[in-house]
């Protein structure tokens, strides 16, 4: 495994960091506890030291295993990453930006986006308990909220920092405007992103001011939640709550299909497969800190620190972008 430093911050991230979405289990068709803490753990014995999560990962769920799975070891040596921002249980009291309907167990859960000064303490509490720990060592706002100032809710990170409840600091789906103003206030840490193979919309502004501003970039969704492994085409079975059905069709999976066909031979040769080449492709992309990989079970979460075992040289980088301006 490798690490890196995150931003201008003493915080150093295993390249391959745990993504603890979906073991959440809601939009994912649910998961099983045993297989989620498996895949924890799994991940900490192969090198991972960093676990990426949110309070909205399956309602608290995410973050509950988390601390179950982490509980007895040496906390030094694991960096938790969780968010704030998205509150589903009404404790706004309608104040924030409305996002989306979520489900839960059948029941409709409206989802509102609301960063305030006092949202951002209670929600940091509430996941302090549930991680089992008395420190967060990056805290990330989760989407931005027009509802909010921005100022308001970078002064309230810088409070964390000082009150020692949060290590740094950075944000999520921000735009590098955003992140501007932001910097009026506090100096972020990180933006963490949506990016992959298919998805390279932040190579024309984020990644340039990332590199100016010494700020880390936390890529998530970079397998586009599976996609890119190459299993959707010939499983093609996807439950009927899965997100994933809606999601998979704003691409041109016969592009898709192609793409990957033609790359293959290159894991094949490096004894790894599609997935674990699409994750080491994306280590090396420049400005990228972190990437994200989820994991369901433990032998996933052994393929995805495995990634970093695969050296690709200068040729080989380049034949796959090149086949790459194929298939986007």
């Amino acid at each position: 495994m490798e690490y890196r430093k995150l931003g201008n911050t003493d915080l150093e991230l295993s390249v391959i960091t745990h993504g603890a979405f979906a073991i959440g289990g809601s939009m994912w068709g649910g998961n099983e506890k045993k297989d989620s803490i498996n895949s924890i753990n799994a991940s900490l014995d192969h090198g991972v030291t960093s676990i990426d999560t949110a309070p909205f990962y399956g309602f608290g769920l995410s973050e509950e295993m988390i601390g179950e799975a982490i509980k007895g070891k040496d906390r030094s040596k694991i960096q938790l990453l969780t968010k704030f921002g998205l509150v589903w249980d009404g404790s706004n009291k309608g104040k924030g930006e409305f996002f989306f309907d979520a489900e839960d167990n059948g029941k409709k859960l409206p989802v509102f986006k609301y960063t305030s000064k006092a949202n951002i303490i209670k929600e940091v509490e509430e996941s302090l308990k549930r991680l089992g720990t008395d420190y967060i060592d990056l805290l990330q706002l989760h989407w931005p909220d027009n509802s909010t100032p921005i100022s308001e809710t970078m002064e309230a990170l810088e409070l964390l920092i000082q009150q020692g409840k949060i290590r740094a600091a950075g944000v999520s789906n921000y735009s590098v405007d955003q992140m501007k103003e932001s910097a009026e206030t506090i100096k972020l840490a990180s933006n963490q992103v949506s990016y992959s193979m298919l998805n390279r919309a932040i190579e024309n502004d984020l990644v340039p001011y990332a590199l100016e501003t010494e700020t880390g970039i936390i890529v998530y969704s970079p397998m586009e939640r599976g996609l890119l492994t190459g299993k959707y085409f010939k499983e093609h079975k996807l439950k009927d709550n899965d997100h994933r059905n809606g999601y998979f069709s704003q691409f041109d999976v016969d592009k898709v299909k192609t793409f990957l066909h033609i790359i293959e031979p290159i894991a094949h040769s490096k004894n790894a497969t599609l997935s674990q080449l699409v994750l080491r492709w994306t280590t090396l992309q420049p400005a990228i800190t972190v990437v994200l990989a989820g994991a369901r079970n433990a032998e996933q979460a052994i393929q995805n620190a495995a990634a970093m075992d695969i050296d690709l040289n200068s040729e080989e980088l380049n034949f796959i972008n090149q086949e790459l301006l194929k298939a986007i």
